[in-house]
């Protein structure tokens, strides 16, 4: 019989660590869309930043996560470091939260009737299961995954700790738990060792104080052996994020895990000191040698978070001194993008709504340094500029570092997304960082053509560039277009690439038709004109590339066949395609035919 107790302890253990972890993903992949921007709300008033933190906290049920995502913020630049202090201090308050709806376990004591009844773990435990099932099952939509999520770590974890619950009040019949209380009770460091050997290797404040009030039930454990537990929790879980906010972070990210750490350990000479005196005045007579329950437990430790926090918020700025002197500044950045690179936190990781955030950004300053590389290099068709042709193979550098950081936190970020709807803008952000890559290298081709024709010493004539000036228009147009779908996910502007990027190979046709006739005109040399025609071609890819673009955003939203649905298009089955293209195509053939009508007869204008 003892042994099956111990097994259903543990058995309950799994099942409570599981449930508050489901709970917690659920949570985290429900709301983690509005959380950056919740964040960002953060000002410079620490109790503001305080309450945003407990908030957040309560939200995700992670102290751990808050504060990473804290960090990965300040290492964006999006806060700073002084506006996250209140945030660390509120995620510390918030993580007691857990605690008080587990404490709901102590209404099967209490004999509850009536509504009450309702609130019972071994009421909600199945409600929450049925519920959460029939949520996944039965909804089709992405965000009701989550709920369902919720709900069912609700229900696992309540089933855990009813199990853990009458496991540990049948092996307490046993004796089996008195020589460990007995120690507790006369060696307040031994509870403190045993709080934070066990926080740290849960790596979860709420988990251990969940399992401290499971241990509860067997009446056993008294008010003088189970804080010193508490505060050695405390250290534990602060240890913990310390860590992870110190691997492969910058300056700001440490001084982070530090002022955390900071905080944690004035809480806990703040609470044991508290507690002591409390204890010499005589006002914790009533309950200092008596058994305590689950509600003592959570009152306990949100009582020590919360008058610690009050008792220190107007003081965070002597932690932050304290950190900016154990952590020294970055050396400068390798290049300007740096931050934005750094944005992409691995901190992130566990809420994959702000990873995908942090890529959308580096995604958006990809796209707009490759068009203005893109700007440059035609810019030297007309007047070559050896400082610009230098600036554009610097820009394609910072873009190309920019695509290998992304690409390879992409397939790290792979691994851990749950929602279809990340999955799909995964694929997108997949797809979009090799076509804005290969806008800058396009950039680059076309300056190699103009330096090719500035090294033989010829330039275009007016003609040609008046006539090369209404492509360049209507590509302008078409990136136009590409930049509104990625930053806007503008399906309307998706849907008239494809129109323009047709009209852009109808007319890069007829300005090669006119190659010939260019030459015997003079418009240019046989190097110039071999050069215009790869110039051309390289015009024609940049539409292409828009056009991919346009496709991954419409494949994020319905999943399509790029060649079938492009195939529909040209085959005129679609009359809002039909419409943009004769449009399209009548204005910007009848800018090219004013130039080149009374020359050149048969381009078709």
């Amino acid at each position: 019989m003892k042994i099956n107790n111990v097994l259903n302890l543990m058995g309950g253990l799994c099942m409570f660590l599981y449930g508050m972890s489901l709970m917690g993903d659920g949570l985290k992949d429900g709301s983690s869309g509005t959380l950056k921007r919740i964040m960002e709300k953060a000002t410079n008033s620490p109790w503001k930043a305080f309450l945003l933190g407990l908030f957040v906290t309560a939200l995700i049920q992670s102290s751990n996560a808050t504060i990473l995502i804290t960090a990965g913020l300040v290492a964006a630049n999006i806060l700073t470091v002084r506006q996250s202090l209140g945030i660390i201090v509120g995620a510390n308050v918030g993580t007691t939260v857990t605690g008080q709806i587990i404490r709901l376990i102590d209404l099967d004591a209490g004999g509850a009737v009536g509504i009450l009844e309702l609130f019972k773990p071994s009421t909600l435990a199945p409600v929450a299961l049925i519920a959460g099932t029939l949520v996944v099952k039965a909804l089709k939509k992405q965000n009701s995954k989550a709920l369902g999520k919720v709900l069912m770590g609700f229900g696992i974890l309540f089933t855990g700790m009813v199990t853990m619950t009458g496991s540990v009040n049948s092996l307490a019949d046993t004796g089996i738990f008195d020589p460990m209380f007995a120690v507790l009770d006369k060696s307040p460091v031994l509870g403190f060792l045993i709080g934070t050997i066990m926080s740290l290797v849960l790596q979860s404040a709420s988990a251990t104080v969940g399992i401290l009030q499971a241990f509860s039930a067997s009446g056993g454990l008294t008010f003088k052996a189970i804080y010193a537990v508490l505060a050695g929790i405390f250290l534990g879980v602060t240890i913990i994020t310390a860590l992870l906010c110190s691997i492969g972070a910058k300056a700001d990210q440490k001084r982070i895990g530090i002022i955390n750490v900071l905080f944690n350990i004035a809480k806990i000479i703040l609470t044991i000191a508290g507690i002591l005196l409390l204890h010499r005045f005589g006002a914790l007579d009533s309950i200092w040698d008596k058994p305590v329950n689950s509600g003592i437990i959570a009152n306990t430790n949100t009582i020590a978070n919360l008058a610690s926090a009050i008792v220190m918020l107007p003081f965070l700025t002597i932690f932050e001194k304290l950190a900016y002197r154990v952590v020294k500044d970055d050396a400068e950045p390798r290049n300007k993008y740096a931050d934005k690179i750094d944005a992409l936190n691995p901190g992130f990781m566990a809420t994959p709504a702000l990873a995908l955030s942090s890529c959308y950004n580096l995604l958006l300053t990809m796209f707009n340094v490759s068009r203005e590389n893109i700007d440059r290099a035609i810019s030297l068709v007309r007047n070559y500029d050896p400082e610009v042709a230098e600036e554009i193979e610097s820009e394609e550098e910072n873009v190309d570092i920019m695509s290998d950081h992304l690409s390879n936190y992409l397939a790290q970020l792979s691994g851990k997304l749950q929602l279809e709807d990340h999955v799909a803008i995964l694929n997108q952000y997949f797809k979009d960082v090799v076509e804005f890559e290969r806008l800058s290298d396009l950039a680059v081709d076309i300056k190699d053509e103009a330096e090719e024709v500035h090294r033989e010493g010829s330039k275009y004539s007016e003609e040609i560039l008046r006539e090369f000036d209404v492509l360049v228009d209507l590509v302008h147009k078409v990136l136009d277009n590409a930049e509104l779908t990625f930053r806007d996910r503008d399906i309307e502007a998706a849907k008239r690439i494809e129109a323009l990027e047709e009209v852009v190979d109808d007319l890069v046709n007829s300005m090669k038709e006119n190659g010939l006739q260019h030459l015997a005109n003079g418009d240019y040399s046989v190097v110039g004109g071999t050069a215009y025609v790869h110039i051309l071609g390289h015009m024609e890819r940049i539409s292409d590339m828009c056009s991919n673009i346009g496709l991954a955003t419409l494949s994020r939203i319905s999943p399509i066949d790029d060649h079938e649905y492009e195939e529909n298009l040209l085959a005129g089955h679609d009359e809002q395609f039909n419409r943009e293209y004769e449009k399209a195509r009548a204005e910007y053939y009848d800018r090219f035919g004013k130039y080149i009508k009374d020359t050149y007869p048969n381009t078709g204008s």
